[in-house]
C-alpha cells in the first residue's frame, strides 16, 4: 500500500513558519478554512472592504482538498447547464455560469496583485467522448448556451463516427467533422474509442502553492488587518444577534461575521441564538467523496495539457471518467519533467472523521494504470513508477452548485463551500461575492444562495470504488 503524498504539497516550504493562536481574540471577520476558498474570500474582502480578518485552519495552510486535486482549472459545474436550467431557469442558470467563466479574471487579479511567478498555464484543453449520447449532452448544452450568450464548448466529431449522419440538425453550426486521426492528435491518444472532443479553455496550477504564495503578500500587503493561525480547529461556533463566538483550539474568537470555507466535515458545531437551528441543516447540505489521484514524472518536452476522457462503459458500468494534466515540475533539484497527474476513481466518505494518513487503495492504483497503458500511453512497457499517490476529501452539495451566501437563519454566518469535483474556479468567485456581502452591497438573488432547508435527498456520485 501506497502512503498519501501529494505533488502539490511537496512543493511547499518546509520552513514556513506556522503561527498559533495564544490567546482569545476580537476580529471583524473570521474565515474558518485555509485553503483557496478561505484564501480568495480573505484576498477579496481585505481588498475591498477596510475590515479586519482572521484566518482560522484546523490543521496547515491548504492541505485540505486544496492541496490534494489533480491541478486542473476549469470552467464548468458538476452539475450540467441542462441540468441548471432545468432546475434555475435560463437567466439564474445564465449568471451562473457567467460568474464561473467570469472567475478566470479573478484568478488573474489574484494572481497579478501578489506579482506571483509560480507555474499558471491556460490555453485550449479537451474533453474526450466515446458514445452517441455524451455527443448529444455536449451538443445540448453547447445549444443553451449559445441560446444564453455564453461562450460554448466547441465540438469536433470523427466522418467514421457511426452516428455522425444522425446528429440532429438543431446543432447544426454546433459542431464540425474531421478525420478520426484529428481527434486521437487532440486527446494524444491511439485508442479508437474516442469519435469526438470539444475543446474548452482549461488550466492547469498548484493551488496549494498559490495559496501559500498569496498568503505571504497578504501578510506583507496587510499587516494590521490580516492574520492567519494554523492548527486552531474551530469545535464551536455561537451565532448571536450581532456577532459570533468561535471556539477555536482553546481559544475564544469574538467575530462580526464569520465565513465557513471548508469541505463541511470538520464537526463543527453551531448553535444559532438568534433564530431558528442551523446545525443540522449545515451536517446534511454536504456529502463527501474521497478521489483517488496518482502522478508520475517524464522527460521534459511537451507543452502543458488539461484533458477529460469519458468511456464508452462510464455511463452503463459505473466506471469513471478520467481527467490528465502536465504540466512543467522539478521533481529533482535542478532538472526539470514533466508531471503526469490522472485522477477519476472516487469512492463515498461515509466516516466521522477523515484521516489523511489512509493509505492508498490498490484498487485506485489498478483503474489508473488501466487508463494510462490503454488510453493516455498505450502500448507502454514495463509497470508505471508512480512519484506521488494521493487522495483528497471533497464536499458535495445536493445540487452540485457551490454554496456562496448568507445563513438564511442568521447572516452573522456565511458559506463558501461546496468544491463539486470543480473547486478552484467557484471558491475564487465565492470569495469575490461573500466579499460583496461584508461591503453591504445588495447582492441579487442566485444559483448560489444558500438553501433555507433542505428538501430533497443529496444526490450520490456513481464512482464508488466498490462498484468497479
Amino acid at each position: 500500500m501506497r502512503k498519501n503524498r501529494s505533488p502539490w504539497l511537496h512543493q511547499l516550504d518546509k520552513s514556513r513558519r506556522h503561527v498559533r493562536l495564544r490567546a482569545d481574540l476580537a476580529t471583524e471577520v473570521a474565515i474558518v478554512g485555509a485553503g483557496i476558498a478561505g484564501i480568495a474570500t480573505a484576498f477579496f474582502t481585505l481588498k475591498y472592504t477596510d475590515k479586519k480578518v482572521t484566518v482560522l485552519e484546523a490543521y496547515k495552510l491548504a492541505h485540505g482538498a486544496t492541496g490534494h486535486n489533480a491541478g486542473q482549472v476549469v470552467s464548468y459545474f458538476e452539475k450540467g447547464f441542462a441540468n441548471m436550467v432545468k432546475e434555475f431557469g435560463l437567466e439564474l442558470a445564465t449568471d451562473g455560469q457567467r460568474s464561473i467563466d467570469g472567475a478566470w479574471e479573478l484568478f488573474q487579479e489574484m494572481y497579478d496583485e501578489a506579482k506571483l511567478d509560480i507555474f499558471f498555464d491556460h490555453r485550449p484543453g479537451h474533453d474526450g467522448y466515446s458514445t452517441y449520447e455524451q455527443v448529444i449532452d455536449t451538443l445540448e448544452e453547447a445549444w443553451l448556451k449559445r441560446e444564453a450568450g455564453l461562450v460554448w464548448d466547441r465540438l469536433t466529431v470523427a466522418t467514421s463516427a457511426p452516428f455522425v449522419d444522425s446528429i440532429p440538425q438543431q446543432y447544426a453550426g454546433l459542431w464540425s467533422a474531421a478525420r478520426h486521426t484529428q481527434i486521437l492528435e487532440m486527446l494524444e491518444t491511439d485508442n479508437p474509442m474516442f469519435v469526438a472532443a470539444a475543446s474548452t479553455k482549461k488550466g492547469c496550477t498548484n493551488s496549494a502553492l498559490f495559496c501559500e504564495r498569496m498568503l505571504e503578500h497578504l501578510l506583507k500587503a496587510y499587516p494590521q488587518r490580516f492574520a492567519l493561525y494554523e492548527h486552531a480547529p474551530v469545535h464551536k461556533l455561537i451565532l448571536r444577534a450581532d456577532d459570533a463566538l468561535l471556539d477555536a483550539d482553546n481559544y475564544t474568537v469574538t467575530a462580526g461575521r464569520v465565513v465557513l470555507c471548508t469541505n463541511g466535515f470538520e464537526n463543527i458545531h453551531i448553535i444559532n441564538e438568534n433564530g431558528l437551528e442551523v446545525d443540522a441543516k449545515y451536517h446534511y447540505l454536504l456529502r463527501g467523496r474521497v478521489a483517488y489521484m496518482s502522478a508520475y514524472v517524464e522527460e521534459a518536452g511537451k507543452p502543458p495539457v488539461a484533458t477529460a476522457y469519458e468511456t464508452p462503459d462510464e455511463p452503463q458500468e459505473d466506471l469513471p471518467y478520467y481527467y490528465l494534466t502536465r504540466r512543467p515540475y522539478e521533481y529533482e533539484e535542478g532538472r526539470e519533467h514533466n508531471l503526469i497527474s490522472v485522477g477519476g476513481p472516487e469512492q463515498a466518505f461515509e466516516e466521522d472523521v477523515y484521516s489523511r494518513d489512509t493509505e492508498y487503495p490498490e484498487r485506485a492504483m489498478q483503474i489508473i494504470n488501466n487508463f494510462i497503458c490503454t488510453i493516455y500511453n498505450p502500448g507502454r512497457e514495463g509497470p508505471v513508477e508512480y512519484a506521488f499517490t494521493w487522495h483528497g476529501l471533497m464536499g458535495y452539495t445536493a445540487n452540485g452548485i457551490r454554496m456562496v451566501g448568507e445563513e438564511p437563519q442568521n447572516p452573522i454566518l456565511l458559506y463558501n463551500l461546496g468544491c463539486n469535483g470543480v473547486g478552484i474556479l467557484p471558491s475564487v468567485f465565492g470569495g469575490r461575492k461573500i466579499a460583496r456581502h461584508l461591503a453591504g452591497e445588495e447582492v441579487p438573488h442566485s444559483v448560489f444562495d444558500i438553501p433555507k432547508r433542505v428538501t430533497s435527498p443529496l444526490l450520490d456520485s456513481s464512482r464508488d470504488l466498490q462498484a468497479l
